[in-house]
Formats: structure tokens, C-alpha cells, sequence
């Protein structure tokens, strides 16, 4: 049995002692943390300088910190409903504070997205690594010390959460060919989850934290679905073949992607696509069903799951994954589900999720029809792909499982690669099209293109000329960039000047218009939410708002809307929500008068 502690500190005292102050620490990446123990450790390593703590990781998680008042007045009063009561990660706060002491260094494989923008120590450590390659990464810095947070039954363990690159490193260390210590902390929120990647004995363990108190688990809260990612799903949803494989990415487009894929199963696509995009794809039920082989077990995954959907058996699975962080309510269903349920969905390392190698012929047997779905940033017209990085060179978040996942597409027979991102995106008050002629970073570069989706429309561009990439690029671009990026194409000579541009309206009016048409099945929350009805009657304002406010004039339409527009029946209660009072005065400030006008037509238009 492991040496076990009940103070966090005492613990950490014991790692440093057994490793003679020299602390090569591998932690997992995102939920897998043991933040009590971790803490601890880097506690010790601050107040002794001459500990040397090194971190490898990823995706330290961190409630957001709005810098709006706006943003400070929605999610401070609900932060812990919404996030959880997860602790502060002392490192993360110290290295946002520019205060991390010389002899405790953290390098990052993949950011939380956009918390790390201007942290130039951060951006400066992070270390860009496909997911498979991050393993390697750790390998060479040669770990002595490997902790975790764990799930327990009896006396076995679970590694839950995070089987991605601990359980290859556990059989690389069994088989002699690594040798570091391994301390776990227990958390009864984890659920337990089975399979012979996942539990661990005893054995495994040199020490073993079992706090007096236990954290609560971070909560990812869900964001609602946009117009434009609803229409990314629809079109995603015919591109799926029944009986095929399926990878799934987390946030609205793996939520709409999911949604659209039981309307699918329930007979609805066909009526939500007509409007937007008759005689696409597939829209028939899922007879034989699909199998679930993903590097991130998501919502979306668990939901088709649950709908009868994702239900084609692997090696006794419907569903391989190699991590998840999610929502309470997620973590609660699994806890809850029952065990012989539980069991159809396994954890494995990325190893297996992410690659072909080991096993080859299986693997290639077993993810037949494979549709790789994983989000972008920005597309460049001749179809490479930045997902990780901006113009200017600062990391947003990392490549992650993304061009592994595309190698896959391109080595298994039948397979797609579908990256999917909206046409435009709103910056500094102008809207912005994400479609543009030259990337200065690509993530996946134009000769691994293959199908591309924007809520305009599908480009499949695997084995085409440029000329029709370029063509069928356009396609599925906002039509107020469409002429400008014609124009870059014809005078770098990559499609003919007698070339027109088709006859599409490619616009945010007539997504609109489609939204409105089939609101019924296409909800904000497809999958529920933590907020509550009043926050969620407010979001889609305080979007509006948020878009006025880099302009006067757009600001002064939301007030001049005060003066014109029945207020709705829930004004009162969101106001009151946003800390300010719920009838309107002369005196308001100009932000809660705008914020009025956004909640007035918002709902006049919906």
C-alpha cells in the first residue's frame, strides 16, 4: 500500500526528501491535477530556493477573470455556480503576477485558450508539440516524480480524467525503461472510471494524499450555440456515415455538431437543412451507429451516447478517450451511470486515441468511415489552417490532437478531416473575415487540406487544383469579403480572371432569418447550462452590447432603442441581476441604458 498523508504539506516535504530537492515534475494536463498537492509542492519550492521544481503540463484550468464591468457584473456573483469552487493554481496565479520565483520553471504543450495572451513568461516556456509528441517531450526531461488526481473503490484506483499520457508513461516505468515516483490525491467527485488503461493498484502508488477536505472539480460552463456554429453542425451532420468513426472537439461546435446529429437520428436534419443547404449529405437515422474514438471525451460524445447514436462496439467499447474536463452535471452522469453502462466507455492514452501505431491493423480495422472533426481559427484561401496561434505570433491555446487527427484522415481509407470555423469573426468593433488569402502561422498546412466548413457551406478540397480550392473557398465566405479575396487570387494568377464569384448570399441576415425559421430545434442550450433563466435571457444582450460598445453610434442606437421599444416582460429581473435598478431613469449610466436597449432588441428580433 502507499505511504499515505493526510496534510499536503507533509507530503510535499517527503517528495523533495526522496528526491534530494530536485523536483522534475510530470502533471497532467487539465482536470488531472492535484491542485492540493501541487500547491503544496510549489509552496515549499517558494519558500526554499534551493528546491528546484520543474513542471511539464498543459492546460492549467482557471475561472475567466472578465476585465468589463459588464463581464465583472454577470459572472462574479455566479462564479463558483457556474465554475465550481476550484482552487487557485498557486503557480498559475504567480506566473500571471510576474512573481514565480527563478527555481520554479512550468512549461505548457497547450494553453487554456486566450488566458495566456500578453503573460510573456508563459508565451515564452510554451512549448508547441502534437499531442502524441508531447509525451516524447516529457520522456526526454527525464521525470522523477509523477502525482495525480485519482478516483478510488475499495482498493483500486482510477486514473479517470486523465489516462492521455500517464498511463503510457506508468507502462514505460513497469517496464523498466523509466523509473520516477508516483503520488496520487483522492477525490470522490472523479468518477471512477474502468479499464485496463484507467484502474491502477495499490502498488502503483509510492505516497497517497486523502485530504481532510476535498476540492470541488472544475466546471466548464457551456457557452450557447451561435447562429453560425448551428449551421456548422447541420452541415457537419450530413458529412457523418452511419456505421463510421467519429472525433468530436469541445465548445459550441462539438455541442452543435452533437445536436445536429440526434435531430438527425430523430428525422429532423432534412427539414432544419432545406433552408440552408438542400440535397447535402446524409440525413437518414444511424442504423448500425457510430464508435467514439476521440483524444477528448466531450458533452457532445456522452450526449450521442446516451441518444443511441454513438453505440458501435471496439473491443467492448463505444467510446475510446484519452481525457475529459466537462461540467458538473457531466461528471455527475458518469458517477451515476451504471457501472456495466460505465464500462462501454474507456479511457485509453492518446497513444492509442490519437495514432496508428501499436496494432496497426486493428486500429485501421476498427475506425472505418473516420470523420475527424476539430475547430480553427482562421483559413487561408488555398485551405491551410491556424488553430493555435495569431498574426502576431502570441499562442492562444496549442496544436494539440488536431494534425494528428488529420494524419489519421489521410491514412485510413475513407476517412475526412473536417475543420470547421466561422466565416467571420468580430475585432475591435469591425467584423473580420476569417477566411483570408495568407497565413503567417498555419497550424495545418495547405497540402494536409481536406474539407473545411464554415456555417455557409462545405468545401472539400482533398485532391483538387488550386483554381477550384480557391473557387470552393469562396464559396463558403461571408459575402463582403468574397469580391477582396477574388481580386488577391486572380493577381497572384491562382484562378482565371474570367472567373465569377457564385450566386450565394453568403450572409449573417439570412442565417438569421433560417435561425428564426427553425428556432424550435435549434436551441441556445442544446445540452443544458448553468446559468440560470434570467443569465440566460442576458447573454445574447450583453453579446450586442459588447459589439456596440467599440462604436458611439452603435452605442447611441441601443439607447435611442430605450426610447422606441416595449420593454419586455423580463427586463426588470435582468437588470436587477446586472446590480442595477430595474425601472429606467434619466440618471442611469449610459451602460446600463445601452444595456436596456441590447435586452429590447434582442427581443424584438428573436
Amino acid at each position: 500500500m502507499p505511504e499515505t498523508f493526510r496534510d499536503a504539506d507533509e507530503l510535499a516535504a517527503r517528495i523533495i526528501e526522496a528526491t534530494g530537492g530536485e523536483v522534475r515534475l510530470a502533471l497532467p494536463l487539465g482536470l488531472g491535477k492535484p491542485v492540493t498537492l501541487l500547491n503544496a509542492l510549489t509552496r515549499a519550492a517558494c519558500d526554499d530556493p534551493s528546491v528546484s521544481l520543474s513542471i511539464f503540463t498543459a492546460l492549467t484550468l482557471e475561472a475567466p477573470a472578465p476585465g468589463s464591468d459588464m463581464g465583472q457584473r454577470l459572472l462574479n456573483p455566479a462564479k463558483e455556480r457556474l465554475f465550481g469552487a476550484y482552487p487557485e493554481i498557486l503557480y498559475a496565479t504567480l506566473l500571471r503576477e510576474g512573481r514565480l520565483p527563478d527555481n520554479i520553471e512550468v512549461n505548457e504543450f497547450f494553453l487554456l485558450a486566450g488566458r495566456w495572451l500578453g503573460v510573456d513568461r508563459m508565451q515564452q516556456s510554451y512549448i508547441s508539440a502534437n499531442y502524441t509528441h508531447a509525451r516524447d517531450v516529457l520522456i526526454a526531461a527525464n521525470p522523477n516524480v509523477l502525482i495525480q488526481l485519482l478516483a478510488r473503490e475499495g482498493d483500486l484506483y482510477s486514473l479517470s480524467c486523465n489516462t492521455d499520457i500517464t498511463a503510457d508513461l506508468l507502462d514505460r516505468r513497469k517496464e523498466g525503461r523509466m523509473a520516477f515516483l508516483m503520488a496520487g490525491e483522492v477525490n470522490d467527485q472523479l468518477p471512477f472510471m474502468p479499464g485496463p488503461s484507467a484502474e491502477i493498484g495499490p502498488e502503483t502508488l509510492q505516497y497517497c494524499l486523502e485530504p481532510e477536505a476535498q476540492f470541488e472539480l472544475f466546471s466548464a460552463v457551456r457557452q450557447p450555440v451561435s447562429t453560425a456554429h448551428h449551421a456548422i453542425g447541420a452541415h457537419v451532420a450530413g458529412l457523418v456515415r452511419d456505421g463510421g468513426t467519429l472525433q468530436l472537439g469541445i465548445g459550441q461546435t462539438g455541442d452543435a455538431v452533437a445536436h445536429a446529429l440526434i435531430l438527425r437520428h430523430e428525422g429532423q436534419l432534412a427539414r432544419v437543412l432545406h433552408d440552408l443547404a438542400p440535397d447535402t449529405g446524409d440525413t437518414g437515422p444511424f442504423e448500425t451507429g457510430l464508435y467514439g474514438c476521440a483524444e477528448m471525451l466531450v458533452r457532445g460524445l456522452l450526449e450521442l451516447f446516451e441518444a443511441g447514436i454513438v453505440t458501435r462496439r471496439v473491443d467492448g467499447a463505444a467510446i475510446h478517450a484519452g481525457f475529459f474536463v466537462e461540467d458538473r452535471d457531466f461528471y455527475t452522469r458518469l458517477r451515476e451511470m451504471p457501472a456495466e453502462t460505465r464500462a462501454l466507455i474507456q479511457m485509453r492514452p492518446v497513444s492509442f486515441t490519437n495514432a496508428l501505431y501499436g496494432d496497426e491493423p486493428a486500429k485501421r480495422a476498427a475506425r472505418v468511415d473516420g470523420r475527424f472533426v476539430n475547430s480553427a481559427m482562421k483559413a487561408s484561401l488555398l485551405g491551410a489552417v491556424a488553430s493555435d496561434i495569431t498574426d502576431d505570433g502570441q499562442t492562444v491555446s496549442g496544436v494539440g490532437g488536431q494534425v494528428n487527427f488529420v494524419d489519421q484522415a489521410f491514412a485510413l481509407e475513407g476517412a475526412r478531416s473536417i475543420i470547421t470555423l466561422p466565416a467571420t469573426r468580430e475585432s475591435g468593433g469591425k467584423t473580420v473575415s476569417n477566411i483570408a488569402w495568407e497565413l503567417p502561422f498555419a497550424t495545418v498546412p495547405h497540402h494536409l487540406r481536406d474539407i473545411i466548413v464554415t456555417e455557409y457551406g462545405v468545401a472539400d478540397l482533398r485532391g483538387q487544383p488550386d483554381h477550384e480550392v480557391v473557387a470552393r473557398m469562396l464559396a463558403i465566405t461571408d459575402a463582403r469579403f468574397q469580391a477582396e479575396l477574388l481580386q488577391k487570387a486572380q493577381g497572384a494568377g491562382k484562378i482565371g480572371k474570367d472567373y465569377r464569384l457564385p450566386d450565394t448570399e453568403n450572409t449573417p441576415e439570412r442565417l438569421a432569418s433560417w435561425r428564426k425559421t427553425h428556432r424550435d430545434a435549434l436551441p441556445d442550450f442544446p445540452f443544458g447550462s448553468d446559468f440560470d433563466a434570467v443569465e440566460r435571457l442576458l447573454l445574447p444582450a450583453l453579446e450586442r452590447l459588447n459589439l456596440a460598445s467599440h462604436s458611439p453610434l452603435s452605442l447611441a442606437r441601443l439607447v435611442w432603442t430605450t426610447l422606441r421599444a416595449p420593454a419586455p416582460a423580463h427586463e426588470a429581473r435582468a437588470m436587477s441581476r446586472m446590480g442595477f435598478d430595474e425601472r429606467a431613469s434619466l440618471l442611469e449610466p449610459i451602460g446600463a441604458r445601452a444595456l436596456r436597449g441590447a435586452l429590447r432588441l434582442e427581443a424584438t428580433e428573436t
